[in-house]
C-alpha cells in the first residue's frame, strides 16, 4: 500500500488493536506491533513462527518512552548521539516496572532497543504513545524482506497493512552493541564494527559465538532461501546461480551481480534482493564468489555463512 497521511492513521488503528502491520526501516522490512502489548507481541512470534527463546528488538522515537524501560548508561548515551537514528541497535539493562511485554525480552532482564531513521517509520513512532517491536517481516530464519513486495509474498493475506517505503536503502539489519556486560558486538550490521571501535576507542570484539542469545541474528541458520550455497568460489557449474561482485567479460543469465564495481556498501544493499529473485527462479544451487571480509563484506560474508547453515 502506497504511503500517505491516511496510510499512516490506519496503521495507527491496526497497531491500537494489537494487529501487525508491515514497516520500512533504512535496514530491512518489519513486522511491527506494540512491544507493551502481550497480545500483540504473541502474534508477531506466530505469524513469523519464530521461537520464543529469540528476543525482539524494539523501536523508539527518541528516549523519552525508553527512559521508562531501560538503564540509560553513559557508553549508550555517547553511541545514540552519534549513529541514533540509524542502522544500530543496542542491549540495555532493562528497568523493573517496565511495560514491556515478557515475550518481546523472553522474560530475560535485557533488552534490544533501536531508533530507526526512515522517515516512514518515525512518523508512525512518533504518533504512537508506546514503542514498536519490529523484527524483520519474514518467515523465521529465511531471507529478510527489503520491499514491501517481499513482506507480501512472505505473508500474503495474514497481514492486514503493509506500509510502502520503497526498497530499503541499506539492506542488511543494524548492527548489534552489547551495553550491559562488557561491550561487544552481537551482530554485524549497518554500521561498521571498525567505526564503533574507533569512535569508542575500546576494543570492541565481535562476538559470534555467543551461546546466550540476546538479540536478533544469532542463530547458526538465518537469512537463508534454503538452496545450496557454495561460498568462495572462482567457477561456477552448469545450471547453477552465480552472485558476483566483480564485472566479468562475459555474459551469462546465470550471472547476478551484487555490483559491477567491487562496491560492497552497494553490494549488501543488493544481497537478500539477489537472494530473493534466484530463489524465485527456481535455481539449486548458488555459487559466490569470494567477498573481501572488510566493512560491508564482513557483514555480508556473516549473513552467507549463516544462510548457508541448513539442514
Amino acid at each position: 500500500m502506497k504511503n500517505n497521511l491516511s496510510n499512516i492513521k490506519k496503521a495507527i488503528n491496526y497497531l491500537n488493536k494489537d494487529k501487525c502491520v508491515g514497516i520500512p526501516t533504512e535496514t530491512v522490512y518489519g513486522l511491527a506491533a506494540n512491544a507493551y502489548s502481550s497480545v500483540a507481541t504473541a502474534k508477531i512470534y506466530k505469524l513469523k513462527r519464530r521461537p520464543k527463546k529469540n528476543p525482539l528488538i524494539v523501536h523508539y522515537y527518541d528516549l523519552k518512552f525508553l527512559k521508562n524501560d531501560c538503564e540509560l548508561n553513559d557508553l549508550f548515551l555517547k553511541l545514540y548521539k552519534k549513529y541514533s537514528p540509524g542502522p544500530i541497535s543496542y542491549i540495555l539493562k532493562l528497568k523493573k516496572g517496565s511495560s514491556i511485554s515478557k515475550f518481546v525480552t523472553n522474560n530475560k532482564n535485557t533488552l534490544a532497543v533501536r531508533f530507526p531513521r526512515h522517515p516512514i517509520a518515525r512518523r508512525l513512532l512518533k504518533n504512537l504513545n508506546y514503542p514498536l517491536a519490529a523484527p524483520s517481516a519474514n518467515i523465521s530464519t529465511k531471507i529478510s524482506p527489503v520491499s514491501p513486495e517481499d513482506v507480501k509474498d512472505e505473508f500474503g493475506k495474514k497481514l492486514s497493512l503493509i506500509l510502502d517505503g520503497g526498497q530499503s536503502k541499506i539492506g542488511v539489519e543494524s548492527t548489534v552493541v552489547e551495553l550491559v556486560n562488557k561491550p561487544q558486538i552481537l551482530r554485524l550490521g549497518g554500521i561498521s564494527k571498525n567505526h564503533i571501535k574507533n569512535f569508542l576507542n575500546l576494543n570492541l570484539i565481535y562476538n559470534k559465538n555467543s551461546k546466550k542469545i540476546k538479540s536478533p541474528g544469532q542463530s547458526k541458520t538465518h537469512y537463508s532461501p534454503y538452496i545450496k550455497l557454495r561460498l568462495n568460489i572462482k567457477k561456477s557449474v552448469k545450471n547453477e546461480a552465480f552472485i558476483l561482485i566483480k564485472k566479468r567479460k562475459q555474459k551469462n543469465k546465470d550471472f547476478f551481480y551484487l555490483t559491477k564495481k567491487n562496491n560492497l556498501k552497494e553490494a549488501a544493499k543488493n544481497l537478500y534482493k539477489t537472494l530473493r529473485l534466484i530463489k524465485k527462479k527456481k535455481y539449486k544451487s548458488i555459487a559466490i564468489e569470494r567477498i573481501p571480509n572488510v566493512g560491508f563484506g564482513e557483514v555480508i560474508n556473516d549473513r552467507l555463512k549463516r544462510a548457508s547453515y541448513f539442514k
